[in-house]
């Protein structure tokens, strides 16, 4: 494990340092309000309970993780996970959504913080949980698209003030 943070934090390093003289050319609260839009356009799908077009904000080769879990591409993760849980909801409902991006060109790193209700179909109870999610996206022929996510949740304090 810690072999691995130091490999992720020296690619990190040398991402930095190969892409400053890019980020210098670049709009960069243009391309963190690019990067939201993206992250808008997944949540707006996930509260209508409905993945259709979702595949695409996603890249072929994505990682998708979930509570630890890792789910395999975005394409797997829509048709045997999220795809079939969004027919047992009757309602998904985020609130107190934050999102903060770091842009390094080509790349950006979100994270986002949330709290979220769930009404469930068989039995009509309420799941409220506290969320959080972390993204990698990459800009390719003009458009953000994530290449790794990883979100998790725990039964909170359901706060949605």
């Amino acid at each position: 494990m810690r072999q691995t943070l130091m490999i992720f934090n020296l690619s990190i390093l040398f991402i930095t340092a190969c892409s400053k003289k890019v980020n210098d050319q670049v709009d960069i609260d243009k391309e963190k309000q690019n990067v939201i839009a993206v992250l808008n356009q997944y949540k707006t799908a996930v509260e209508k309970l409905d993945t259709t077009g979702t595949a695409k904000l996603y890249m072929t080769e994505s990682k998708i993780f979930e509570s630890g879990s890792y789910e395999g591409n975005y394409k797997k993760y829509e048709t045997e996970h999220i795809g079939p849980e969004f027919s047992e909801f009757l309602t998904f409902k985020y609130y107190n959504y934050e999102a903060h991006v770091t842009i390094d060109m080509p790349y950006a790193f979100a994270d986002e913080t949330y709290n979220y209700e769930i009404l469930v179909k068989e039995d009509s109870t309420v799941a409220e949980r506290d969320g959080a999610a972390t993204s990698v996206l990459k800009k390719e022929n003009g458009e953000w698209k994530i290449i790794v996510s990883h979100n998790s949740s725990y039964k909170g304090k359901g706060n949605h003030n």
